[in-house]
């Protein structure tokens, strides 16, 4: 078990200004970045997901999307690593869903907690989100989010991962139990969602891209889109 140092990574004072960022989102306050390339496309964005944090954060910045339901089978090997199997998973619920529109531009995002190399899922009931939050608590964790764009119109698909790293505080079995009390973990992988807003009692510090612990790492998102779509971007431009 690996255990989290001083030096690890950078601290968390930036959560309490991310939790307003969801909470705007709710209250319908957003407001419009002229610079989003997303707002540039000359097609239209379809969401493969169901998720409520990667429609929220799509909303929160203003990007207009129809968000579908993907038929894709989600089971994969267990000895499949994190990394590939989100990388699988975004590109495979991603396809039917751009076959059937092959003038739009599909997004599909998968994501994982995993703790010494092993895939830690939604939890199957309250018992088991204690479990996984003891396993948690004191530790670091990996968050993987693989996001995956395919335009079946020109026959392109393009996929990345985005990684962060992830410290738990200590946790009394009394915080544990209480937080799952609340409903809260039992639809989350790893069984916690960093947006709660319990969040900046328990998550000490992280490494890397904050939105991609909430579902969709942004920036991976944006440099993706510019790297293999940008025509898309150019034409609605001109």
């Amino acid at each position: 078990m690996v255990r989290a140092t001083r030096n690890f990574c950078a601290p968390l004072p930036f959560l309490s200004a991310h939790m307003p960022f969801l909470s705007a989102h709710m209250s319908g306050t957003g407001s419009t970045h002229p610079m989003n390339p997303l707002l540039q496309l000359s097609c239209p964005l379809l969401l493969a997901s169901q998720s409520p944090r990667r429609r929220a954060l799509l909303d929160r910045i203003d990007v207009p999307f129809e968000a579908r339901v993907s038929p894709a089978d989600e089971t994969l090997a267990p000895s499949v690593a994190p990394a590939e199997a989100v990388r699988t998973l975004a590109r495979r619920k991603a396809r039917p869903v751009a076959a059937d529109r092959p003038s739009a531009l599909v997004l599909a995002a998968d994501t994982v907690v995993a703790h010494d190399g092993e895939i830690l899922n939604k939890p199957e009931d309250s018992s088991h989100a204690r479990a996984m939050l003891r396993r948690l608590q004191d530790t670091s964790h990996a968050v993987y989010t693989g996001v995956s764009l395919v335009h079946a119109g020109s026959d392109r698909t393009a996929t990345a991962v985005e990684t962060t790293a992830v410290v738990l505080g200590p946790l009394s079995d009394a915080e544990i139990r209480a937080y799952v009390a609340s409903g809260s973990p039992l639809d989350k992988a790893g069984g916690y969602g960093i947006q709660d807003h319990t969040a900046p009692f328990f998550v000490e510090r992280i490494e890397g891209d904050y939105y991609n612990v909430v579902g969709l790492p942004l920036r991976r998102l944006y440099r993706t889109l510019r790297a293999s779509f940008a025509d898309l971007l150019e034409a609605s431009s001109a």
